[in-house]
């Protein structure tokens, strides 16, 4: 097996468990924002995963160089501050049906940023690819019913700014890769976000006060968004995406709404549908088709 096709299993696989973790998110995410709001929970969050991350970098001694913190700082505003806030803002505003739809428009938007700030070229069986899976998650998780339309329109248009800065920090944050390990990017990144996010938790917390006497599922849930799904998580997307072209790994985010679905059959006994195998199959058909053309592209650029 030779270098590129080594990257591409890799990439592949480090991208795929970073959705698969993410799968469980909204389920776990919804069940906490009941009890601690969502800029508060940003910043638990991702206090727990710089511990985390922090511990590695500092026995692997990977620190980035001051003139780069500007470049770290960007990433963490749009990434953390902006996408993760407003994902959690708009979950909670809107219905968990709207925010794995509106915000499956993320894969469209890295492509686009890939061409514009990574020059890479976009090519026909990848703009196929993010169609077909598109086309997939739609199947799974069904059009969305006037309900789900009209229940919160402000809820929406927060998730859609979720989706397109989510987008840009996947981008930016390939672009610092080329300069230091995602290790040492998505530390940094945690470091500047918390500090970002601190005076709108600040803000928050002066105008929603909360119960700190959390029972153990709301503790266990807190530990998996730390731990899990933001300190193992963000490093294995930004490492997925430091293997693969950003419009070849697009494709992987929509493995979020497939796993979701089977947490909420395994756990919550919830309804699969023919739709369900129908549609995962066309996710795994684009996700494919996209990565055989990164593939092919990085066979070319070898010779």
């Amino acid at each position: 097996m030779n270098k590129s096709w080594q990257q591409q299993l890799w990439g592949g696989l480090f991208l795929s468990l970073a959705a698969a973790i993410w799968g469980g998110v909204y389920v776990v995410s919804k069940v906490v924002l009941e009890v601690i709001p969502p800029f508060t929970l940003l910043e638990i969050r991702f206090t727990i995963a710089l511990l985390v991350l922090g511990t590695f970098v500092a026995m692997k001694r990977e620190y980035a160089a001051r003139r780069d913190f500007p470049q770290f700082i960007l990433i963490a505003f749009i990434g953390i501050t902006i996408s993760i806030g407003t994902q959690f803002l708009g979950t909670k505003l809107s219905t968990a049906h709207m925010g794995a739809l509106i915000t499956s428009a993320s894969p469209a938007f890295i492509a686009l940023f890939a061409v514009w700030i990574l020059r890479e070229k976009l090519h026909l069986r990848q703009v196929t690819g993010i169609g077909l899976a598109t086309l997939g998650v739609l199947v799974v998780i069904g059009v969305p019913d006037e309900r789900d339309v009209g229940s919160s329109l402000a809820g929406n248009l927060i998730l859609l700014v979720a989706a397109v800065s989510w987008a840009l920090y996947t981008v930016l944050s390939k672009r610092a890769t080329s300069q230091y390990s995602s290790l040492t990017v998505t530390t940094y990144v945690s470091f500047f976000g918390l500090i970002l996010t601190s005076p709108v938790m600040l803000w928050e917390l002066s105008v929603t006060p909360i119960n700190w006497q959390w029972g153990w599922g709301i503790w266990a849930g807190v530990l998996y968004i730390g731990v899990v799904s933001t300190a193992g998580a963000f490093y294995l997307w930004n490492k997925g995406f430091e293997l693969l072209q950003a419009g070849s790994g697009a494709g992987f985010f929509f493995i979020q709404p497939v796993v979701g679905a089977l947490l909420g059959w395994l756990l919550l006994g919830e309804y699969l549908s023919l739709g369900f195998f129908l549609g995962a199959g066309l996710i795994l058909l684009g996700v494919g088709l996209s990565n055989w053309q990164g593939s092919a592209n990085r066979s070319e650029g070898a010779s």
